[in-house]
């Protein structure tokens, strides 16, 4: 499951984090991260992904 959830961290990074940690502080720092970046938004929510 961990998979999946990696590879949606990488195409869409909000997702990934949203199913692994729901919306909370993670949530919305990824979502700024990605409008800001898409590399820093997909390098967070990768590291949500493994962490969680």
């Amino acid at each position: 499951m961990d998979l999946i959830r990696i590879l949606l961290a990488i195409i869409f990074p909000p997702l990934g984090v949203f199913l692994q940690v729901g919306i909370g502080k993670h949530f919305w720092i990824n979502i700024l991260l990605t409008l800001l970046g898409y590399i820093p938004g997909i390098v967070h929510a990768v590291w949500v992904v493994a962490k969680y």
